[in-house]
């Protein structure tokens, strides 16, 4: 049943009235489990659950009025019965999975329902490329609800992508069935000017009756935070510490704190409420990007929920937190988020609160996975040529077009680099003093080389620069089509040759992941959809990430989960320094700077 097809509550309200009263036979009755309340943060022991046409009707201490001669039932055997798990902001193409692949590797783990942001497809296929994704998440067997994604490009005059979304598209999408709000809005400095076009977005959002998603990427608590949220957005996912939360519960944002595959800010912004005791209904857990060596391998929503868990919350609050929160939030407080009569039936079994083994999963009504194992069909959309041909590049690159050239005469200059910081989104703007051989600056010690590859346009554009924190050795080079949010190409390597033969690799794939050392290459993960996406399964695409991953250790990288710093090099909403088609730029001031300081 699609999310399209999907009884609402008027379709079926006489059905529910009278299973719950005993007049009709309910399809499914859960018999025997303790009920995990999240409204009143209770956890009741014996109590039943009766479903019908895939919507909870009657929850209680015994269902057996409303049971039939052909009423399912599902033994829950006194297993704790909670609410299927809601990720409040992701991007599905940080997994390099189609939706379909997403949901497959996901529903095993107990996601019942996301709120995602496509805005990586939009900044490549504009607002096609959106309607895509849209589409094949209203076929999936759980609830995927699709933001309209607000910036593209994330931030006008520092970076050019492959289309734009107006306010206009915007407005149009609003209408579509899945839509259920506006995506993050990453030009923080344009709502806080009140940029025309920014605020046009949030009004025809906020006119449709929906949310406005956020994104704050400053550590600026003053007068520009405050014109941020009096611009309208409704919650913030950016924040690294507990000032951060507690600002933007206090201003009426609700604070979404994220576990992703290399995001790890929930342990400092907990404390909010485990310390400070603050009321936690608007505190949200999300993943915000998550590759699929971690879906795979580790999970998804329940990883999240275990781990506030670990950090000191309570269990029933974390899961408040990822279920009635989040649905609160969006507005879908009668439909999902809880085990209340008239919700959809997304309900899993666990026999422990803490470490949460996700035994069974129910989705509107039916079993959808067992164990570990997903049950059912997870169905594709026929993605088009259009969708798979994005890589635009003029030539085949040489090393000669990864090159810096010094200052004559130079035998050492002083460059601006990016600093990698390991496990969290910004990075630190450093200087380093780097050698010059025959008139080019070399790549030295811990800094490696950086390039932004043009893909969109075949401009032939190439942005070279430098970035320390991988520790990348020998010579090598990884090259990535995922470049946030532009997705340009990105390169980064310690030998201009290594640099040229990943670039080419992907020109002639037509997108995807390479790395390559002494010109072999060690791994590859081929994204046909877009450069960003495989439709292949989850679990073949986590191996290739296995894979790649043990290759970036192999070339010398330690980081945990660098693969994702590498995907974030080119995203010129977070501070503090990164590569875009047009330079170098110094995110605290929104300003291009010059990679090689002048000679003095």
């Amino acid at each position: 049943m699609t999310q399209e097809t999907f009884p609402t509550w008027a379709d079926i309200a006489p059905d529910l009235i009278n299973v719950a009263a005993g007049r009709a036979p309910a399809d499914t009755i859960i018999a025997g489990g303790i009920w995990v309340n999240v409204h009143t943060r209770e956890a009741l022991p014996n109590h039943d659950i009766a479903i019908i046409k895939g919507r909870i009707a009657f929850v209680g201490p015994d269902a057996s009025h409303c049971r039939g001669p052909d009423t399912q039932i599902i033994e829950a055997k006194g297993r704790y019965m909670i609410p299927g798990l809601c990720d409040g902001h992701m991007h599905i193409e940080s997994g390099m999975l189609t939706p379909a692949e997403f949901a497959r590797a996901v529903i095993p783990h107990g996601t019942t329902s996301m709120f995602t942001d496509p805005h990586e497809i939009a900044n490549v296929l504009g607002l096609a490329g959106v309607r895509m994704m849209h589409d094949e998440a209203l076929m999936q067997p759980i609830n995927i609800f699709t933001q309209m994604p607000s910036c593209a490009p994330s931030a006008p005059g520092m970076e050019t992508t492959g289309f734009e979304i107006s306010a206009e598209d915007v407005a149009e999408a609003m209408a579509w069935p899945g839509i259920i709000g506006l995506g993050e809005m990453m030009n923080f400095p344009g709502v806080s000017n009140a940029d025309p076009q920014m605020l046009a977005e949030i009004a025809a959002t906020q006119r449709a009756g929906k949310t406005v998603g956020g994104h704050y990427a400053s550590p600026d608590l003053g007068p520009a935070f405050a014109a941020y949220v009096a611009g309208g957005p409704a919650d913030d996912h950016e924040g690294t510490c507990e000032a951060d939360a507690v600002a933007r519960m206090r201003q009426g944002m609700r604070s979404m704190i994220r576990l992703g595959s290399a995001w790890y800010d929930i342990e400092t912004q907990i404390t909010a409420i485990t310390e400070r005791g603050l009321d936690p209904r608007n505190m949200i857990l999300c993943t915000d990007d998550c590759h699929s060596g971690t879906l795979v391998n580790d999970g998804h929503m329940n990883r999240v929920v275990r781990h506030a868990i670990d950090c000191g919350c309570d269990p029933l609050i974390a899961l408040q937190m990822a279920t009635i929160n989040t649905a609160t939030h969006f507005g879908l407080e009668r439909d999902i988020g809880s085990i209340t009569p008239g919700r959809r039936a997304d309900i899993i079994l666990t026999s422990d609160l803490k470490t949460l083994p996700i035994e069974t999963v129910i989705a509107r009504g039916q079993v959808v996975a067992e164990n570990g194992t997903c049950l059912v069909d997870c169905p594709h959309y026929n993605w088009p040529d259009a969708a798979r041909k994005t890589v635009n590049m003029a030539r085949d690159l040489t090393g000669d077009d990864f090159t810096v050239e010094a200052p004559k005469g130079a035998n050492a200059v002083t460059a601006n680099v990016i600093g990698v910081v390991e496990n969290q989104a910004p990075t630190k703007a450093l200087q380093f003093e780097l050698p010059v051989t025959e008139g080019r600056v070399q790549p030295s010690g811990d800094v490696a080389q950086i390039a932004l590859v043009e893909r969109h346009r075949a401009t032939g554009n190439v942005v070279n620069a430098f970035v320390s924190g991988f520790g990348y050795t020998g010579k090598m080079a990884m090259a990535s089509t995922v470049a946030h949010d532009s997705h340009h190409m990105i390169v980064v390597g310690t030998d201009a040759d290594q640099m040229a033969l990943a670039a080419n690799r992907l020109r002639a794939l037509g997108g995807g992941i390479t790395i390559f050392r002494e010109g072999e290459e060690l791994a590859l993960i081929n994204l046909p959809i877009a450069g960003l996406m495989s439709d292949s399964p989850a679990a073949e695409v986590a191996a290739n990430t296995d894979r790649m991953m043990q290759a970036m250790r192999d070339c010398g990288c330690t980081l945990n989960n660098a693969y994702m710093q590498h995907s974030l090099l080119a995203l010129v909403v977070i501070p503090e320094l990164r590569i875009s088609d047009l330079g170098l730029v110094d995110v605290r001031s929104f300003e291009f700077i010059p990679v090689l300081e002048p000679q003095v």
